[in-house]
């Protein structure tokens, strides 16, 4: 018999009459890691809402540890020894690291905090997840990852029994999401259970003991991952097979559009590239290669000390980013929402920023045409939006990145550099993006792509271009490349015999 820690049992609830969950049945086994995946709106946020006490299911039942509840309450979730950890951190930056542990917790004596006890307290509870981090400093001053820890502690500090973690390692890669798998293992050896939630699968099959699907509000299936392959895991969360998420390459590319001679600056050395029309050119490397510094220096948001840019054979006159979107440049940032959207305007203000002078006449923006623009827009990507009008900050990732993609599309462009193109947003919606992108390069739209996610990189590109230490070490054909001959030239500049 299993030991359970959580059952939460025909759990039903709707908004406004709209189901978000159907039924769902959802168990925990103690001490394991149970990865809870999706697309946007399956369900995910709600259940664990629910079982955090933020919302209150309309049926069934949650029993953890043995007690069975109507419903929970924020309160009583963390007395009993849940926390959930979302992707925003909910940490206070001016604070240090002991603050933040046992904020509004401290030890005190008759209210008088005890600062030796705090930072005590707070040293045991890092080296329980084997962490070193300084308990003085401010937590604005540390990296997302070390945040992360932090946070984790504060919930080791609640004496939290199971933990939630929604999409921890959405911007980690390399030794930090390394770091917090051997957390995450630490975690599971003190008895802790883990909730994983995320869109990247590799790492749900890296470190997941049971995967559990939710769509459309329902549980499509609970299986141990021994036993659960990648493509089949795929067809139950899209109801598609494996080789159909990325679509298959037109194979057809025209003449260059994009050349870079011997470009350097600061973070990069002579590197040459060509691009052509109707190509998606990949970009791999490992963080701190100088990949994003490309994509950057082509825009013209970071300086060329050396070397040219051509587009269409002219010499690039684009030293920031105004001229390079004139000369035909797009980039979508890999952090859309501080670099790539104005998250609390409309999302009509953010489509039609850069063609505002288009759509003016005397200075005032004709809403008419503005409205046209934005309707053309969201038939053509599918973006699922109430109106125009709807801020951008309250649509689901996939959606936040179809909209900066309606933007640059809007100014028409013959070169589009996407970096990070569908980080953080589930497989349906990168389905999506994908069927984009080949419909682009069939309009004659070359594609410099920059990605952490080595099967996006195989599976989009007609050639891969590898970077390290700001250089390019390697290129590969489209039928030459494996994720072993990626790794080797990205971790020690060439291949390895």
């Amino acid at each position: 018999m299993t030991d359970s820690i959580l059952d939460m049992k025909h759990i039903s609830k709707a908004y406004a009459g709209v189901p978000a969950l159907r039924d769902v049945s959802f168990t925990c086994v103690r001490g394991q890691v149970h990865a809870l995946v999706g697309e946007n709106g399956a369900g995910k946020s709600t259940l664990i809402k629910i079982l955090g006490g933020a919302v209150q299911a309309d049926s069934g039942e949650i029993v953890f540890k043995g007690r069975t509840f109507a419903h929970l309450t924020p309160r009583l979730s963390l007395d009993m020894g849940i926390s959930i950890i979302y992707q925003e951190l909910a940490l206070s930056p001016y604070l240090t690291v002991a603050e933040n542990i046992f904020l509004g917790r401290e030890p005190n004596r008759g209210g008088v905090i005890q600062v030796r006890q705090l930072r005590a307290q707070a040293a045991e509870l890092l080296e329980r997840l084997h962490v070193h981090i300084d308990l003085e400093t401010p937590v604005s001053e540390l990296t997302v990852a070390k945040q992360q820890m932090v946070e984790i502690a504060k919930a080791l500090s609640r004496n939290a029994d199971l933990i939630v973690m929604d999409e921890p390692s959405a911007i980690l890669v390399g030794e930090e999401l390394e770091q917090l798998f051997r957390t995450i293992k630490s975690l599971q050896a003190q008895g802790v259970t883990i909730v994983y939630i995320s869109h990247r699968l590799d790492e749900v099959f890296q470190v997941a003991d049971t995967i559990t699907v939710l769509k459309d509000g329902a549980v499509v299936g609970s299986q141990p991952r021994a036993v659960l392959s990648h493509r089949e895991l795929v067809q139950m969360m899209v109801g598609r097979p494996l080789e159909e998420v990325y679509p298959p390459a037109i194979g057809q590319r025209g003449a260059p559009v994009l050349t870079v001679e011997n470009v350097s600056n600061a973070r990069l050395k002579d590197v040459s590239l060509t691009l052509h029309a109707g190509e998606t050119l990949g970009i791999a490397g490992m963080v701190g290669s100088g990949r994003t510094e490309l994509a950057r220096a082509i825009f013209g948001a970071d300086p060329v000390t050396r070397g040219r840019i051509l587009i269409n054979g002219q010499t690039a006159a684009h030293f920031n980013p105004a001229q390079a979107i004139k000369n035909g440049v797009a980039l979508v940032p890999e952090d859309r929402k501080a670099q790539g959207l104005f998250t609390a305007l409309p999302i009509r203000q953010n489509i039609t920023l850069p063609i505002l002078k288009r759509l003016s006449r005397g200075g005032i923006v004709q809403m008419k045409q503005e409205a046209q623009v934005v309707n053309a827009a969201q038939q053509t990507l599918s973006i699922s939006m109430a109106s125009g009008d709807q801020e951008a900050q309250f649509l689901s990732g996939g959606n936040q990145q179809k909209v900066v993609l309606a933007k640059w599309l809007e100014t028409r462009p013959s070169v589009i550099i996407m970096d990070e193109p569908t980080r953080g947003i589930d497989i349906g919606a990168k389905f999506e993006i994908y069927q984009l992108m080949r419909r682009l390069n069939e309009q004659g739209v070359a594609i410099l792509m920059i990605s952490s996610e080595l099967p996006e990189i195989l599976g989009m590109s007609d050639r891969i271009l590898v970077m390290r230490d700001g250089q390019i070490v390697g290129e590969l054909a489209r039928a030459d490349a494996t994720e072993q001959a990626i790794i080797e030239r990205a971790t020690t500049g060439a291949s390895v015999a």
